[in-house]
């Protein structure tokens, strides 16, 4: 394995770790403390089997991390992806934790993930794989408890098929459990493009303070799935140039834009974006590295590291992804004085967008779509101003360590007066 491969697989839960230390020294925290802080609370493994359409018994395994409830419920995502590992899930319940408090939501974090490619799945076996991993978990989730959405290959249909199974099996007649639902089942539509919308937000309000401003900036968005393709939408509403996007498949940049309306059908009709009829067609890591104004890392973690980190060309990063950068990226861009936009900041549109949809179902549905953006917008721009004044007050320090402050001080405090801690 190279070297940059280590890096590409490395452990997120010990980047993770990392960066919560760096945290501790500053807010003065004992390593008891961190050692609490950074363990979840629970984590369950589960077997998952279906019977394939070819008669046999396909088997799967699923976690479900609940890492901090000082706060509140847990609350994240589930994702199945090929490549989950429990350790990929645990740090990404703990990233939840600290994206939860600093948009002070009243939540704790939660992750779930099945390791599984859905592409090779039939819609029959996706559904019973769905059902069947909420069998296994029924007992550990719920309103009050920990509250599961959508993630990478995850979506409303999903969900559907969450809820139905959860109200069978629980006897509970409780859509708050799960959001990113449907709308005819106590979703809102708001949800669908709640994390696009609420990058973009960020990545202007960033773009005023260390751009002059996001009209006619150019702007290159790694990841193409529900994210990318809105964050695209609301770039070119707002004004910035598209020029460059990416999926699995590969890329292309255009420096004089591209239309979001043509990706979406270049997409829809191909498989890729990188069927693109103009532009150049570029790598996943040559898009990365490419000069821009703005670059969304909007994919997966780790995909920004030491190696490629002193190449990257872009004067503000916005991340869209969870933990798309590692620590040693982080400290290399910051010595580079190229700001970074944290997660727990950028991508938190969604999970606002299901705070709202939660709050929603629990008080019977008297949200309206334009009260649910506006929630999302004024809750957002709230944190990112909270934490810029941060980053102000603490001096040498990059966006990421004022958000992570800010957040880190919140849960403690929560565990201290539940003594926890």
């Amino acid at each position: 394995m190279t070297s940059v491969e280590e890096v590409l697989t490395s452990n997120l839960y010990t980047q993770q770790t990392k960066k919560l230390y760096k945290i501790g020294e500053i807010l003065g925290l004992h390593e008891d403390q961190l050692t609490a802080l950074s363990t979840p609370e629970r984590v369950i493994q589960v077997k998952i089997q279906i019977k394939g359409k070819d008669g046999t018994i396909k088997t799967f395994t699923g976690w479900r991390s609940q890492h901090n409830s000082a706060l509140g419920p847990y609350k994240g995502g589930v994702r199945f992806h090929p490549n989950v590992t429990q350790d990929e899930v645990i740090a990404l319940s703990m990233i939840m934790t600290w994206k939860n408090s600093l948009l002070q939501l009243p939540y704790g974090g939660g992750k779930a993930g099945v390791r599984v490619d859905p592409k090779s799945l039939s819609k029959e076996e996706l559904e019973q794989l769905s059902r069947n991993f909420i069998d296994a978990i029924y007992k550990y989730i719920g309103s009050d408890i920990d509250v599961p959405a959508p993630d990478v290959n995850t979506d409303s249909q999903i969900m559907s098929w969450f809820l139905d199974e959860y109200t069978k099996i629980s006897g509970k007649i409780d859509p708050a459990t799960f959001t990113g639902k449907p709308i005819d089942l106590g979703g809102l539509a708001v949800r669908e493009f709640s994390t696009g919308l609420g990058v973009v937000h960020t990545a202007k309000l960033a773009a005023e303070k260390f751009l002059g401003g996001l009209e006619g900036r150019k702007v290159i968005i790694q990841g193409f799935g529900n994210l990318g393709s809105f964050a695209a939408k609301f770039f070119e509403e707002n004004g910035a140039i598209v020029i460059g996007v990416s999926d699995s498949k590969g890329g292309v940049i255009d420096p004089n834009g591209l239309s979001y309306s043509k990706l979406e059908e270049v997409k829809k009709s191909t498989g890729s974006v990188v069927n693109y009829p103009s532009g150049k067609k570029v790598s996943n890591d040559e898009l990365l590295i490419t000069e821009t104004d703005i670059l969304v890392p909007a994919a997966l973690e780790n995909v920004i590291h030491k190696y490629n980190a002193p190449k990257i060309k872009a004067k503000l990063i916005v991340e869209g992804a969870n933990g798309p950068l590692t620590a040693d990226a982080d400290a290399i861009l910051k010595d580079r004085g190229i700001p970074v936009v944290p997660d727990i900041l950028a991508n938190s549109g969604g999970v606002v967008g299901s705070y709202v949809e939660w709050a929603n179902n629990r008080m019977g549905e008297i949200i309206n779509e334009e009260d649910a953006k506006k929630l999302i917008l004024g809750r957002m721009e709230k944190a990112f101003n909270e934490v810029y004044n941060k980053y102000n007050s603490l001096g040498d320090q990059d966006l990421r360590t004022a958000a992570m402050v800010v957040a880190v001080e919140r849960v403690v405090r929560a565990m201290k007066v539940r003594g926890l801690i």
